[in-house]
Order: structure tokens, then sequence, then C-alpha cells
């Protein structure tokens, strides 16, 4: 197989000062032939001309500026001529990395070197195939000069050139037919012949039986007919060897390294059956190693290293959650299912690391590592490993004799040429019916359309319906909620300007009337008129209170709480200490001159005033009690210290 590998010596594509020069190595079966410093145009000429199996380069954007600029180049490259980027298709990787694969070291800043690797580590097999055109190409063929204004001869020579394109077109036709090729024929009719014939043909461009050429009153075009986009397609389909951590389970861990311990793949899953833990590995690459973070391989974990044929890895002893931690570390992870898948594949690429480094010094450049490392893990010596590596390679192709038939037209030459042109009409009348099917189905199609469009378009507006239905519905329900809520607001403030049109009388307190001395009377008066700090409130039961209640309205900060009892013996002794120490005024109905108008109680102002004085007067007496109180409890405490201390010292 002979590969050329090219690098940019100077210059760029996108220059227009300085146009590139490549340093081109070329290299059979894995031979270096030749190097030398080539221009763009002088490439093409070489291609031209030795049609190499592979042009590879390690960038794209060494031979064109865009992907407008790649279709360009790759439609000027000989047909058999496959352009390869040795750095990967979708996914890239560094030039380096990929010599490192198959134990290849170079200079990086030379750049003949960089050609010589390139096209050494694409005859290996390393890359991604360019692929930029589908498997149908265009030929046509059309007039290569125009007729003319006109003159004595205008019509024999517009006759001349007509037929020429005529005549050509039938060459052609011949060979894609002799080849056993379908095409489909457009024909351009005009004077004396055609002018234009096109063919599309059902094959790529490396295997149509005609070539580009260009003569006096015709010329033949072809091109291939362009994807929407370039693609790429692995020079080899072997997949990648991987390092696999799984972690079983109800839901499962699986972390994929490459055997030089890069992550390839990390993920968790609940429930997954095992046939998709197969799938989703599978999708990755191959497994070489199966690894667990437990001593005893797991039955799961068992099965999928069977199913794939790899090695096994378990670690001396259970791995610590310390020990996990310390290995992933460096990675970041989701869970823990994946933090033990994880941890799993790294200890096992760590217990062959020093395995692997020692293979790179011990393998010659221009063997696949992974492949001589997969048959090391396996049990295999190196050098046997080697020599099946070698074994491997494919070899060199035989020319086939060439058979000389006779030009003397026999019998059973002629009975062949009949049955060719009958088979011709039945192939005929077979490419007739298949383009009458054709456009039966083309036709059906489009009935298809429209009623999947109109069935569309019904159910898109019954969803539409539903979805509005839906938001009305709720809309509606919030409606109601709102009024309901309005009318409670409305009958609050009602009762609030009926409380405060009542404050107007200056010898009169309108009083807030509280049914009861527990949290649900609170909660109702709060909700009904509100209690604010500096109110006084008028509690009609005494007889029934609540603590929580109590401390409840002292914190609220009111100004003085008005009972209906006349005597304070009468009263809990709790709630009137809990009131002393809040330093809430508790006053009695009788001393405050209560008055009852409809729902709203009245106190008397100078009244008022008058038994908050009298109760702030017991709140002195009460603040003295307290001290004297606190002050004999550390004299009691002392004497007792005291006394202690004494018997201690006998």
């Amino acid at each position: 197989m002979r590969v050329y590998g090219i690098d940019v010596i100077k210059g760029s594509v996108r220059s227009r000062s300085r146009r590139p020069m490549y340093a081109l190595v070329k290299i059979e079966d894995g031979k270096i032939l030749s190097e030398s410093e080539v221009t763009g145009f002088r490439l093409f000429r070489i291609l031209s001309e030795e049609r190499p199996d592979i042009l590879a380069v390690d960038s794209l954007q060494e031979i064109a500026v865009d992907q407008h600029d790649l279709y360009a180049f790759l439609q000027s490259l000989p047909p058999a001529v496959r352009l390869v980027q040795v750095t990967g298709g979708e996914r890239k990787e560094t030039l380096g990395k990929v010599a490192s694969r198959f134990n290849i070291s170079f200079d990086r800043f030379n750049p003949y070197d960089e050609a010589r690797t390139i096209a050494r580590v694409a005859a290996l097999g390393a890359g991604a195939e360019v692929i930029a055109f589908e498997n149908t190409s265009d030929i046509v063929v059309s007039r290569h000069r125009s007729p003319g204004k006109g003159g004595w001869s205008q019509n024999r020579y517009v006759r001349k050139i007509h037929g020429a394109v005529q005549q050509k077109a039938r060459e052609v036709e011949m060979a894609l037919v002799a080849a056993g090729l379908h095409y489909h024929k457009k024909e351009t009719r005009a004077f004396g012949g055609n002018s234009r014939v096109s063919f599309e043909v059902s094959a790529p461009r490396d295997q149509i039986p005609v070539s580009t050429f260009r003569g006096a009153d015709v010329q033949v075009r072809i091109s291939g007919k362009r994807l929407d986009r370039i693609t790429f397609r692995p020079l080899s389909g072997k997949p990648r060897y991987l390092i696999v951590g799984i972690d079983p389970g109800t839901t499962t861990g699986i972390a994929a390294l490459d055997l030089d311990g890069n992550l390839q793949f990390l993920s968790s899953s609940r429930q997954m059956a095992m046939s998709e833990v197969i799938e989703a590995i599978y999708k990755v690459g191959k497994p070489l190693i199966i690894a667990s973070d437990v001593h005893e391989m797991p039955y799961s974990v068992e099965k999928i290293r069977r199913a794939f044929n790899a090695a096994a890895y378990t670690p001396r002893q259970d791995m610590s959650v310390e020990t996990k931690l310390e290995l992933t570390a460096p990675l970041p992870y989701q869970n823990d299912h994946e933090r033990d898948a994880l941890a799993a594949a790294l200890e096992a690429f760590r217990s062959h690391r020093n395995k692997f480094q020692n293979l790179l010094r011990r393998v010659p450049p221009g063997y696949d590592l992974d492949e001589v490392r997969a048959g090391v893990v396996r049990g295999q010596a190196l050098e046997q490993v080697l020599a099946d590596i070698r074994g491997k390679e494919r070899p060199r192709e035989t020319e086939a004799p060439k058979i000389e038939i006779d030009a003397k037209r026999d019998e059973r030459i002629r009975i062949l040429d009949g049955t060719v042109k009958r088979l011709k009409g039945v192939v005929r009348e077979l490419q007739e019916e298949v383009r009458k099917k054709d456009h039966e189905v083309i036709r059906l199609q489009s009935r298809i359309k429209r009623i999947r469009s109109r069935e569309d378009q019904k159910m898109r507006r019954e969803a539409e319906l539903a979805t509005r239905d839906a938001i009305i519905a709720n809309l509606k329900k919030r409606l109601r909620r709102e009024e309901r809520t309005v009318q409670k607001l409305r009958k609050r403030m009602e009762k609030i300007l009926v409380h405060e049109e009542a404050s107007v009388d200056e010898r009169m307190v309108p009083l807030k009337s509280l049914s009861s001395l527990t949290r649900e009377g609170v909660k109702a008066l709060s909700d009904e008129l509100g209690i604010r700090e500096g109110d006084i409130l008028y509690v009609q039961r005494i007889d029934v209170w609540g603590r929580s209640a109590a401390r409840e309205l002292a914190q609220m900060g009111i100004d003085a709480l008005v009972t209906r009892v006349h005597e304070y013996a009468r009263i809990d002794p709790q709630l009137v200490a809990i009131f002393r120490e809040a330093e809430v005024p508790l006053v009695n109905s009788d001393s405050a001159g209560i008055v009852m108008k409809g729902n709203i109680a009245y106190a008397d102002r100078d009244r008022l005033d008058e038994a908050v004085r009298s109760w702030e007067e017991g709140q002195k007496e009460y603040r003295r009690e307290k001290k004297e109180q606190l002050l004999e409890d550390i004299f009691r405490e002392y004497r007792s210290e005291r006394g202690k201390e004494m018997k201690k010292g006998g």
C-alpha cells in the first residue's frame, strides 16, 4: 500500500501572498521512497500521476480554509486516492498521542519528521477517512466551445459540435452498460445532435469506467454528489481496548479507561439489565480487563466478564472508602456508584501500569501498543505477540495474469451477444416499470404527508383546546377563592371602620372585645380586627384561659387587658403572675367603667387611666417584693454554703 504524508513547511492556505509549501514523504509497504518539498499545484500533479492509496494529513486546516474549500479539494483528488486525517474525525487527538500509540517518536518542529510520522501512522491504520460525497456520481457531457455569432458555415459548425456531444455521450453510456452500473440519463436535444447529456450514476467516483475529458468540441466532467456535511470513517474498524470497572446493584455504575489511564466513559443507571450494561460498554470499545472494587468478584460482573472474554481484576482486599476517595479525587463523578466503578478501573490500571511502561521500552516502533498490551495481559510472551502481529500483515497482492481473447467471433460469442441484447431490452422494460413505481410511491407519499398534516393539525387543535379548558377551570377556581377573600376583607374593613368611628369620643375609649383568653379567641380577634401594639383589649370570660394565649398577648405589646371580674382574688394567680412578669396592666371592668354598646365595649378614659395608675403602684410593690425575695434567696444560699464550709473546717 502506498501512502503519502504531507505537512506545512511555510505559508498558509489562508494567506494570499504566501501560498503553502508542503513536506511530502512517500511510503510504500513501510519503506520510505522519497522526501521532497512541493507546492499545492505540484502536489496535485503528483497525485494525478502516481495515484497513491492514501494522502495523509494531521489537520484539514492545512489543505482547506473552510468546508466549501475542502469539498473543492476532494473533488480535485483522483477518485482512487483517499484523504485521511490521522488525528481522528469528529473527536480529534494530537499527533503525538497518535504516534505514541505505535511507540513512534518524532520532532514536532521538523516538518519532514512530522510528514514521515503522519505517513507511517496512516499506513498502520490510524486516523479517519474524510467522506464528502455520496455513492452517487454525475457525468456531464457538454460542448467545450460556443458556436459563436454565425457565418456561412454556422449550421455545419453547430451540427459538428452537437454531433460530437451525442457521439461522446453514446460512448459513455456504452461504458456504463458494460460495467453493469445503474444510471439515469437526461438529454438536451439540439440541432444536429445534443448540446448536453447528463448521467446520474449509482456508483462512487472511483467505480466510474470513464474519465474526465476535454477535447476540441466536447468535454466530460465527473463529480460526486455532495453530502450535507463532511463525515469521517475510521480507517481501522478495530474497537479500542478498555479497562472497565463495574459496581453492580440496584444502581449500576460503569467506568471505562483506555490503556493509558484516560477516562473514556462514566455512567450510572437504575434497574439496568445485564444486556444493557454489555451494550453500553460495547459502544465505547472492547474490554480487556473487567475490574471490581471487592476481593470476591460479584456474580453479575463475572457474567459480563465472560461475555467479553476479558481478563479479571480484583483487589487483594475490599477497597475502603478512603482509598476510593483518594484514587478518584482528580476526576469528577456524580454519585457513590460511579465513584466505586471508577476506583475499581483506576486500581486495575495502577496494577498494570509498570508492565505497560516496560513494554514502551521493549516494543520497536511501528507496532500498535494496544494490541501488544492486550496480548501480554492475556498471558502471551512479548516475542509471540510481535510475531502474531507481523503474521497478520496482509501479503502483497499479485497481479492477475492477463488473458488474451481471440478476436475471431465464434458461435458462442454470437449467441451471447444475442442474449445480451435481449437482456438489455428486459432491463429497459424493468427500468421503465421501476420509474412508474417510483412516481406512484412519490404520489402516495405526498398523499400520506397531506393526511398526516391534517391529522397533526387536528390533534394540535384538540390539545390546545384541552390546555385552554384546563387554564380556564384553574382561573375560575382562583377567581372564586379571591372573591371569598375579598368578601372576608370587606367584612373586616367594615368592623374596623365602626371601631375607628367609635374612637372619636374623647371621654370614652373603645376596646377590642376578646371572647375568651384562649388561642382560638386571640386568633379570631386578630383575623377580625387585628391586634396591634398599643391596643387595649376587653376579655369577656376569664374563667377559662390559656397560658400560651396570655403570653402571646403580652408579647404583642398591648397597653392593657380589661377583665369582667371584680376582685383579683377570683383570678388565677398564675395569670396575674404572667401579666405582672410581662408588665402588662390587668384591670377589672368595674374600675375602668366598662359599658357595652352593641358589640363594642367602651371604657371611661379617666377611670381607665386611674385603674392603670393603681395597677402600676401594685407593679412597683411587686418589683420590690421580687427583689426582697431574690436577696433573701441569695442570703439563704450563702448561709447554707457557709455552714457547709464551717462543718468541713471543724
